[in-house]
Formats: structure tokens, sequence, C-alpha cells
């Protein structure tokens, strides 16, 4: 079936005897941002420790790995794959074991100048190790000639340009970088004596660390035995641009992302879209998960009953993909199961997060109608999706996304629905906290906040398998 691929989660933790299992427990909850690999790399004082492998958190790790992973400061990641395969040598944390300055790191984005960095730095002599672009980010930093730990950092972070958030770790310190757009989530943490770094709020919940605030766009948090210490690294910019994404579909409900919290914003989403869209019908379902608080608006704006009218079997994980069409659909019923005796005879407002492709969403239709559905009407909380994202979420090529090649009509009548509806890229952004002008809307608008020189955000996977 399809499912949109994230970029990665991020997790850092700094004095703390816990470290790895903190980071493990962080990892878990970030599992919704990338079920590719995963991994973590520790510090002890003496030896950096680290562990990493494909698959999930729960997968790679057990309790005699984590208590190898010793050491009062630990990092850790996972992974979708977005320019770079998915391959155990594109597992991270990256690591340089270098004599001068031993350094982990991880990212969550995506770069769009790697081409010209990676045929810059392998004409300079430079030998990668993986397909992925934030390796590149670890060549930049290694071949500084600044002195200090931070001036190698911040020269590296003004050559790369795009969509990161960043967790590195030496020796003595763990940082968390956001890029001067913010298009990737990153906040702060504090439980007791122990700072930690995470893509997420939800990761700190978990782990009983209350969320201080967000790693600013431009900013390096530099945590080490003096406390945290904060470092600008680039002019304040006049223009944000936090994926909008991430409050439609990719943060987790309970996280507060971009100042907010998403399950409430996903509500006033479903409230916008019944303003928009409304329709003459008996009950109102969501689409698990993330359609969910959008459904639960969109009833309460329209005065319709919601509804549990799909069930979803969460240990079917987002990457389970099928090329042929018979094991497609057979995907979908196995992620998704319809309430019969809820759906049969009524007429029913379907809201889902996105359509991509459009074969999914065909796919269910279809199956409201076997379970007897009178009517199904769509509504989807966000724009239809026209354009590729080149800051690191794994959209297809444009045409390979149905609302680039149809009509909303036409599309209204592949998926076999009574109407179809989308949430008005204006009735999206006045439902976030933050001025219009500081979301990235490119892949429904075109509007691209960093411009793209090379239009093939997997050139790296593809010159190098």
């Amino acid at each position: 079936m399809r499912r949109i691929k994230e970029y990665c989660g991020l997790f850092g933790a700094y004095n703390t005897s816990d470290a790895s299992l903190l980071t493990f427990l962080g990892l878990y909850s970030l599992q919704h941002r990338g079920e590719e690999s995963c991994g973590i790399i520790s510090f002890d004082g003496t030896t950096f420790n680290a562990h990493l492998g494909m698959g999930l958190v729960s997968e790679v790790f057990d309790a005699e790995q984590i208590a190898k992973l010793k050491g009062h400061q630990a990092i850790g990641h996972v992974r979708y794959s977005t320019t770079g395969s998915s391959a155990l040598r594109n597992a991270q944390p990256l690591f340089v074991d270098s004599n001068k300055l031993p350094l982990a790191l991880a990212h969550n984005g995506n770069l769009i100048n790697s081409k010209e960095l990676r045929e810059s730095l392998e004409g300079k002599g430079a030998i990668f190790q993986t397909t992925s672009d934030s390796e590149l980010i670890l060549h930049l930093i290694m071949r500084s000639k600044e002195k200090s730990t931070e001036g190698k950092i911040i020269e590296a972070l003004k050559k790369i340009k795009g969509a990161f958030s960043l967790v590195l770790m030496t020796k003595d310190e763990v940082m968390g970088i956001r890029d001067p757009m913010g298009f990737r989530p990153l906040c702060i943490g504090k439980k007791d004596e122990s700072l930690f770094v995470a893509s997420e709020s939800c990761a700190l919940d978990l782990i009983g660390a209350q969320r201080i605030r967000e790693v600013e766009p431009g900013e390096i948090v530099i945590i080490n035995k003096n406390g945290l210490r904060s470092v600008k690294y680039t002019e304040p910019k006049k223009k944000y641009a936090f994926c909008a994404f991430e409050h439609v579909y990719f943060s987790r409900p309970d996280s507060m992302v971009f100042g907010e919290t998403v399950h409430l914003v996903r509500e006033k989403l479903g409230r916008q879209l019944a303003f928009e869209h409304p329709a003459k019908a008996d009950i109102v379902i969501g689409v698990p998960d993330s359609g969910t608080s959008a459904a639960l608006g969109f009833a309460r704006e329209s005065g319709l009953p919601f509804e549990v009218g799909i069930i979803r079997n969460h240990y079917i994980g987002r990457t389970f993909i099928q090329p042929q069409q018979e094991k497609r659909e057979f995907g979908v019923k196995l992620k998704f199961n319809i309430l019969k005796e809820v759906v049969k005879g009524k007429r029913i407002v379907v809201v889902d997060d996105s359509i991509v492709r459009g074969t999914t969403s065909r796919i269910r239709v279809r199956s409201f109608r076997d379970m007897g559905a009178k009517e199904v009407h769509l509504r989807i909380s966000c724009p239809p999706h026209r354009f590729g994202c080149f800051y690191g979420i794994d959209f297809p090529d444009p045409k390979k996304l149905i609302a680039n090649e149809k009509t909303t009509k036409e599309i209204e009548a592949y998926l076999g629905v009574d109407s179809l509806g989308y949430l008005s890229l204006e009735g999206m952004l006045k439902c976030f906290k933050h001025p219009a002008s500081s979301y990235c809307n490119a892949c429904w608008s075109g509007d691209y906040p960093v411009k793209i020189k090379c239009a093939d955000k997997f050139v790296l996977e593809r010159v190098k398998k």
C-alpha cells in the first residue's frame, strides 16, 4: 500500500547514567518518523560504543545490547531513506573515528546541494562510505581549517543548503542544530541535571523530561558539563519554512511541534475542512491515525456524529509496500479493517490526511462500498499534492502524484466517491499559529523557499548504489 515515507527522527542524551536506555526509549517514541533502520552511539569517557541495524527499534535492540552501550551521553537515529538507498551502510548515527575530533552525527532532512558538494569533495580526494547526504556534513567538518570544534561545525553549516536538523556528539558535548529556515522540528528537554534533544516532544514525555523549548532556526545548542549554551551561526531569517506537513501528517498527535500541539492543529484543520466542504451525511469517520483528529474537528463543526469505522492493525509498519495490485489490495486490508455494522446503509464522510497516488484511497473506497456504505464522501485535510519535496519527504515524481495529472473531478471519478473535497491552501495555513509566510507549502504550491538547481533529489542514490 501507499504510505509517504518520512525523513528521520533524532534523539540525544547528556549527563545521565541511563543515556543509552533513555535514547532507546526516545527512539521508540519516534518510530513513526522512520522504520527502515536505527542506531545508537554512546560515549563512556574512553570509547565510543555503537549498535546499528535494519528494522524497527524493538527489533534492532534488546536489553543486552543496550547494556553494552555504556556512557553518560548518547545520540540515536531512526531512518527512512530520502537521499541514499535503504541499506545498513546508510544507517545512522554516522561516526568518524579521528584522533583529533571523533564525531558522531545524526541528520533529519535533505540537502539540496549534495551533488555539487559530493563532486567537489571527491575531486579533493574524499572517499565516501555511504550514499547518504548526511556523510557530506561530516566530511566538511573534518576538512575545515578552523581550530575549534565549534568553528569547524559553523564553517560546514555555511556550505550546506536545504533542510537539516542535526544531533552531534563529541567526547565532551552533545549538540542540537537546526537549519536557518527551520524546516525540521527539534526541541530541548530537561530531567533533573540531564539534558536532551529530540525531534518531537513525545520522546521527552516518555522519559519524564520537561520540554524547555525548541532549538531555534539557525541555532546550535551546545550541551556539556557547563550546561546549555546557544550559538547563532547565521543571521536571523526574515522568513521561515516550517514544514506544514508535520502538522497534517507526520508528527505524533501528542507532540508539540512549531509551538503547537499537533492534535489540536489537526482538529482545527478538520473544522476548516467542514466549513469549506460540508456534506449531507450520517456519520464522520477518520482514517487512522493522522486523520482521526481532523475527523473529530469535522464532526464537531458539522454537527455530525463521529464514529470509529476503521480499525488499524498497529503491527503493520508503514513500509508494507507491494508492487502487484492484488498484493497491494491485501496490504490495505491487512492494515485497516472496516466495521461493517457501523457503515452499512449509511452516508459516510471519510476524513484522511492526504492523497498521493490515489491507489490506496481507491481500494479503501471500494471496501466501504463492499461493506454496504450508501454514500462515500471523501474529505482531505490538506490541499492537493502536485509537486515533489526536496527537503526530506519522499514524495514521488510529480508525474506520479494524482493531483498533478488529474482535476479534482477526475480524481473523484477515479476513486469512486460521491464527492471529494480538499482543504484549501489558505484555509490550511490559517489554522496554524505562525503567519502563513512561516511555513513551507512547496508540495502544494510549487513555491520552494530554498531554490533548487538540480531537480533530482535522489541523485546520490543513483550515482552509487
